[in-house]
Protein backbone atom coordinates (compact mmCIF):
# COMPACT_ATOMS: atom_id res chain seq x y z
CA UNK A 1 0.00 0.00 0.00
CA UNK A 2 1.43 3.32 -1.10
CA UNK A 3 0.81 5.86 1.84
CA UNK A 4 1.42 9.17 0.09
CA UNK A 5 0.66 11.67 2.89
CA UNK A 6 3.16 9.68 5.09
CA UNK A 7 7.00 9.85 5.49
CA UNK A 8 9.16 7.76 7.46
CA UNK A 9 12.15 8.92 10.17
CA UNK A 10 14.68 11.33 8.03
CA UNK A 11 13.13 11.16 4.26
CA UNK A 12 12.11 14.79 4.85
CA UNK A 13 15.87 15.56 5.80
CA UNK A 14 17.28 18.61 4.26
CA UNK A 15 20.12 21.83 5.39
CA UNK A 16 20.55 20.48 8.47
CA UNK A 17 17.36 19.27 9.81
CA UNK A 18 15.98 15.88 10.80
CA UNK A 19 12.67 16.99 9.03
CA UNK A 20 11.28 19.78 6.98
CA UNK A 21 7.39 20.17 6.22
CA UNK A 22 6.53 23.00 4.19
CA UNK A 23 5.32 24.18 0.83
CA UNK A 24 7.82 22.31 -1.32
CA UNK A 25 5.44 19.22 -0.84
CA UNK A 26 2.98 19.09 -3.54
CA UNK A 27 -0.61 20.00 -1.79
CA UNK A 28 0.85 21.28 1.46
CA UNK A 29 0.11 25.30 2.10
CA UNK A 30 -0.94 26.61 5.45
CA UNK A 31 1.39 24.50 8.07
CA UNK A 32 5.31 23.72 8.33
CA UNK A 33 7.17 21.75 10.75
CA UNK A 34 11.09 21.67 11.20
CA UNK A 35 12.56 19.21 13.75
CA UNK A 36 16.49 19.64 14.75
CA UNK A 37 18.92 17.71 16.88
CA UNK A 38 22.06 19.99 18.35
CA UNK A 39 25.33 19.06 19.75
CA UNK A 40 27.30 15.87 18.80
CA UNK A 41 28.15 15.68 15.09
CA UNK A 42 25.24 17.68 13.86
CA UNK A 43 26.62 21.19 15.86
CA UNK A 44 25.49 23.10 18.48
CA UNK A 45 23.30 25.06 16.64
CA UNK A 46 20.42 25.79 13.81
CA UNK A 47 19.29 28.91 12.13
CA UNK A 48 16.02 29.84 11.11
CA UNK A 49 15.70 32.38 8.35
CA UNK A 50 13.40 35.41 8.11
CA UNK A 51 10.24 34.21 5.92
CA UNK A 52 6.47 35.15 6.16
CA UNK A 53 5.61 32.27 8.93
CA UNK A 54 5.07 32.54 12.41
CA UNK A 55 7.04 30.20 14.28
CA UNK A 56 6.79 28.29 17.99
CA UNK A 57 9.85 26.54 19.49
CA UNK A 58 9.29 23.62 21.33
CA UNK A 59 12.26 21.76 22.84
CA UNK A 60 11.78 17.68 22.50
CA UNK A 61 14.74 16.35 24.41
CA UNK A 62 17.63 18.40 26.17
CA UNK A 63 18.21 20.79 29.62
CA UNK A 64 18.00 24.33 28.11
CA UNK A 65 18.46 26.22 24.18
CA UNK A 66 19.40 29.57 23.69
CA UNK A 67 17.49 31.04 20.81
CA UNK A 68 18.86 34.79 19.86
CA UNK A 69 16.05 36.41 17.36
CA UNK A 70 15.98 39.15 15.00
CA UNK A 71 12.02 40.82 14.81
CA UNK A 72 11.02 42.00 11.36
CA UNK A 73 11.78 45.67 13.00
CA UNK A 74 15.30 45.04 13.49
CA UNK A 75 14.69 44.35 17.39
CA UNK A 76 16.55 41.67 18.96
CA UNK A 77 16.55 39.61 21.68
CA UNK A 78 17.41 36.30 23.07
CA UNK A 79 15.31 33.44 25.10
CA UNK A 80 16.43 30.56 27.27
CA UNK A 81 13.91 27.97 27.13
CA UNK A 82 14.91 24.98 29.17
CA UNK A 83 13.66 21.19 27.77
CA UNK A 84 13.24 17.45 29.54
CA UNK A 85 14.31 14.66 29.41
CA UNK A 86 11.76 13.46 26.83
CA UNK A 87 8.20 13.72 25.91
CA UNK A 88 7.13 11.90 27.88
CA UNK A 89 8.27 13.62 30.93
CA UNK A 90 5.89 16.51 30.98
CA UNK A 91 5.76 19.93 29.36
CA UNK A 92 8.62 21.88 28.08
CA UNK A 93 9.15 25.89 27.89
CA UNK A 94 7.76 27.15 24.62
CA UNK A 95 9.05 30.45 22.28
CA UNK A 96 6.34 32.57 19.88
CA UNK A 97 8.37 34.23 17.16
CA UNK A 98 6.17 37.03 15.14
CA UNK A 99 6.34 36.27 11.25
CA UNK A 100 9.10 37.70 9.58
CA UNK A 101 11.78 36.91 12.49
CA UNK A 102 14.64 35.20 12.36
CA UNK A 103 16.70 33.26 14.92
CA UNK A 104 19.67 31.16 15.89
CA UNK A 105 19.14 28.63 18.26
CA UNK A 106 21.86 26.77 20.35
CA UNK A 107 22.38 24.40 22.69
CA UNK A 108 25.23 21.74 23.98
CA UNK A 109 22.64 18.10 23.03
CA UNK A 110 18.97 18.16 22.46
CA UNK A 111 16.32 18.36 20.12
CA UNK A 112 14.09 20.91 19.21
CA UNK A 113 10.63 20.90 17.45
CA UNK A 114 9.43 24.32 15.42
CA UNK A 115 6.04 24.77 14.08
CA UNK A 116 5.14 26.86 11.48
CA UNK A 117 2.26 28.86 9.54
CA UNK A 118 1.95 31.38 6.93
CA UNK A 119 0.80 34.89 7.83
CA UNK A 120 1.23 38.41 7.44
CA UNK A 121 0.06 39.09 10.73
CA UNK A 122 2.62 39.97 13.98
CA UNK A 123 2.02 38.93 16.86
CA UNK A 124 4.62 39.89 20.19
CA UNK A 125 7.31 37.49 21.08
CA UNK A 126 5.68 35.36 24.12
CA UNK A 127 7.51 32.99 26.53
CA UNK A 128 5.42 30.18 27.92
CA UNK A 129 7.05 28.60 30.65
CA UNK A 130 6.74 24.41 31.23
CA UNK A 131 4.85 25.31 34.27
CA UNK A 132 2.16 27.26 32.68
CA UNK A 133 1.41 24.99 29.45
CA UNK A 134 -2.11 24.08 29.74
CA UNK A 135 -2.64 20.10 30.65
CA UNK A 136 -5.30 18.17 29.59
CA UNK A 137 -6.52 14.70 30.69
CA UNK A 138 -8.58 13.62 27.58
CA UNK A 139 -10.75 10.84 27.26
CA UNK A 140 -11.18 7.70 29.70
CA UNK A 141 -10.26 3.72 29.61
CA UNK A 142 -8.42 2.59 27.38
CA UNK A 143 -9.23 5.96 25.55
CA UNK A 144 -7.71 8.26 28.08
CA UNK A 145 -4.71 10.69 27.03
CA UNK A 146 -2.70 13.44 28.34
CA UNK A 147 -2.65 16.59 25.72
CA UNK A 148 -0.30 19.79 26.55
CA UNK A 149 -2.09 22.68 24.74
CA UNK A 150 0.99 24.44 24.41
CA UNK A 151 -0.19 26.48 21.13
CA UNK A 152 -4.17 25.73 21.34
CA UNK A 153 -6.02 29.44 22.14
CA UNK A 154 -5.54 28.17 25.71
CA UNK A 155 -1.93 28.82 25.61
CA UNK A 156 0.24 31.16 23.25
CA UNK A 157 -1.42 33.72 21.11
CA UNK A 158 -1.30 32.22 17.38
CA UNK A 159 -2.20 34.02 14.13
CA UNK A 160 -2.87 31.19 12.65
CA UNK A 161 -0.75 28.04 14.38
CA UNK A 162 -3.00 25.59 16.35
CA UNK A 163 -0.57 22.96 18.56
CA UNK A 164 -0.29 20.52 21.52
CA UNK A 165 1.60 17.35 22.10
CA UNK A 166 -0.55 14.24 23.07
CA UNK A 167 0.70 11.39 25.24
CA UNK A 168 -0.91 7.60 24.46
CA UNK A 169 0.44 5.11 27.11
CA UNK A 170 0.80 1.70 25.81
CA UNK A 171 -2.47 -0.21 24.93
CA UNK A 172 -4.27 3.07 24.74
CA UNK A 173 -5.93 4.60 21.86
CA UNK A 174 -5.97 8.39 21.23
CA UNK A 175 -7.22 10.42 17.89
CA UNK A 176 -10.57 8.28 18.96
CA UNK A 177 -13.09 8.49 17.52
CA UNK A 178 -11.93 9.26 13.73
CA UNK A 179 -12.34 12.91 12.89
CA UNK A 180 -12.09 15.52 10.59
CA UNK A 181 -11.74 19.13 10.21
CA UNK A 182 -11.95 20.07 6.27
CA UNK A 183 -15.03 22.13 5.01
CA UNK A 184 -16.27 25.51 6.79
CA UNK A 185 -19.45 24.86 8.87
CA UNK A 186 -19.71 27.96 10.78
CA UNK A 187 -20.03 26.41 14.47
CA UNK A 188 -19.50 23.17 13.86
CA UNK A 189 -15.89 22.74 11.97
CA UNK A 190 -13.08 24.69 10.74
CA UNK A 191 -10.80 24.02 7.69
CA UNK A 192 -7.32 23.03 9.16
CA UNK A 193 -4.48 21.08 7.73
CA UNK A 194 -3.04 18.60 10.23
CA UNK A 195 1.00 17.44 10.70
CA UNK A 196 1.67 14.51 13.20
CA UNK A 197 5.44 13.84 14.31
CA UNK A 198 4.88 11.05 16.25
CA UNK A 199 7.68 8.96 18.94
CA UNK A 200 7.71 6.06 20.84
CA UNK A 201 9.58 4.80 23.90
CA UNK A 202 9.27 1.68 25.67
CA UNK A 203 6.19 2.04 28.82
CA UNK A 204 7.30 3.04 31.99
CA UNK A 205 8.13 0.71 34.37
CA UNK A 206 8.01 -1.93 31.83
CA UNK A 207 11.33 -4.33 31.97
CA UNK A 208 11.99 -4.46 28.36
CA UNK A 209 14.72 -6.19 26.33
CA UNK A 210 17.67 -4.50 24.39
CA UNK A 211 15.87 -5.62 21.25
CA UNK A 212 12.74 -4.27 22.16
CA UNK A 213 11.24 -2.11 19.04
CA UNK A 214 8.71 0.99 19.91
CA UNK A 215 5.95 1.18 17.81
CA UNK A 216 2.35 2.18 17.35
CA UNK A 217 -0.60 2.45 14.67
CA UNK A 218 -1.88 5.14 12.64
CA UNK A 219 -4.43 5.68 10.20
CA UNK A 220 -6.22 8.15 7.82
CA UNK A 221 -9.06 8.10 5.46
CA UNK A 222 -11.17 10.07 2.66
CA UNK A 223 -13.95 12.15 2.87
CA UNK A 224 -15.78 14.16 0.75
CA UNK A 225 -12.90 16.77 1.19
CA UNK A 226 -10.60 14.26 -0.79
CA UNK A 227 -9.10 10.62 -1.22
CA UNK A 228 -6.58 9.79 1.41
CA UNK A 229 -5.53 6.51 2.88
CA UNK A 230 -2.35 5.79 5.62
CA UNK A 231 -2.00 2.63 7.21
CA UNK A 232 1.12 3.14 9.03
CA UNK A 233 3.55 1.71 11.60
CA UNK A 234 5.11 4.66 13.27
CA UNK A 235 8.29 4.73 15.30
CA UNK A 236 10.14 8.25 16.46
CA UNK A 237 10.57 10.60 13.79
CA UNK A 238 8.03 9.36 11.50
CA UNK A 239 5.52 12.18 10.26
CA UNK A 240 1.87 11.64 8.58
CA UNK A 241 0.57 15.07 6.64
CA UNK A 242 -3.85 14.72 6.62
CA UNK A 243 -4.40 17.84 4.03
CA UNK A 244 -8.12 16.45 4.74
CA UNK A 245 -10.07 12.94 5.39
CA UNK A 246 -10.78 11.45 8.44
CA UNK A 247 -7.65 10.72 10.66
CA UNK A 248 -7.26 8.06 13.42
CA UNK A 249 -6.84 6.13 15.75
CA UNK A 250 -3.62 6.18 16.61
CA UNK A 251 -2.99 3.01 18.72
CA UNK A 252 0.04 2.74 20.89
CA UNK A 253 1.20 -1.26 21.44
CA UNK A 254 0.94 -2.55 24.47
CA UNK A 255 4.16 -1.98 25.93
CA UNK A 256 5.10 1.10 24.23
CA UNK A 257 3.82 4.88 24.45
CA UNK A 258 3.52 6.73 22.22
CA UNK A 259 3.69 10.67 21.61
CA UNK A 260 3.05 12.98 18.50
CA UNK A 261 3.15 16.93 18.30
CA UNK A 262 0.16 18.00 15.96
CA UNK A 263 0.31 21.24 14.28
CA UNK A 264 -3.20 22.48 12.67
CA UNK A 265 -3.74 25.92 10.55
CA UNK A 266 -6.27 26.67 7.70
CA UNK A 267 -7.25 29.16 5.38
CA UNK A 268 -10.71 30.38 7.81
CA UNK A 269 -10.54 33.69 9.68
CA UNK A 270 -10.57 32.01 13.04
CA UNK A 271 -8.19 30.16 15.16
CA UNK A 272 -10.68 27.58 15.81
CA UNK A 273 -10.28 23.80 16.07
CA UNK A 274 -13.62 22.71 15.22
CA UNK A 275 -14.20 18.63 14.05
CA UNK A 276 -16.77 16.58 13.07
CA UNK A 277 -16.41 12.87 14.37
CA UNK A 278 -17.07 9.75 11.73
CA UNK A 279 -20.93 9.19 12.44
CA UNK A 280 -20.03 5.65 12.58
CA UNK A 281 -18.06 6.00 15.29
CA UNK A 282 -18.59 8.85 17.55
CA UNK A 283 -21.23 7.29 19.33
CA UNK A 284 -18.09 6.09 21.50
CA UNK A 285 -17.40 9.11 23.37
CA UNK A 286 -20.97 8.48 25.25
CA UNK A 287 -19.28 5.49 26.51
CA UNK A 288 -16.42 7.13 28.45
CA UNK A 289 -18.85 8.90 30.91
CA UNK A 290 -18.72 5.29 32.45
CA UNK A 291 -15.25 4.15 32.55
CA UNK A 292 -12.27 5.09 34.57
CA UNK A 293 -9.39 7.59 33.53
CA UNK A 294 -5.89 5.72 33.37
CA UNK A 295 -4.05 5.88 36.55
CA UNK A 296 -0.17 5.75 34.56
CA UNK A 297 -0.98 9.37 33.53
CA UNK A 298 -0.60 12.16 33.75
CA UNK A 299 3.12 11.74 32.91
CA UNK A 300 5.61 14.33 34.94
CA UNK A 301 8.81 15.22 34.86
CA UNK A 302 9.45 12.63 37.53
CA UNK A 303 9.05 8.71 36.78
CA UNK A 304 6.61 6.80 38.58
Amino acid sequence: MINEWFHSNGSLARDGFDSIVDASIDGWTHTGFRCATLGGDAGPSIDLPAASVERVLVPLAGESFTVDYVLADGTTGSQVISGRTSVFHGPADCLYLPTGSRAAVASAKGRIAIAEAPTSEARPVQYLPASEVPVELRGSGISSRQVHNFATPAGLDCVKIIACEVITPGGNWSSYPPHKHDEAVPGSESRLEEIYYFETAVSRGSNAPAQADPFSLFSTYSSAAGEITTTATVRTGDIALVPYGYHGPLAAAPGYDNYYLNVMAGPDEDRVWLISDDPAHGWVRDEWEDLEFDSRLPYTSKEK
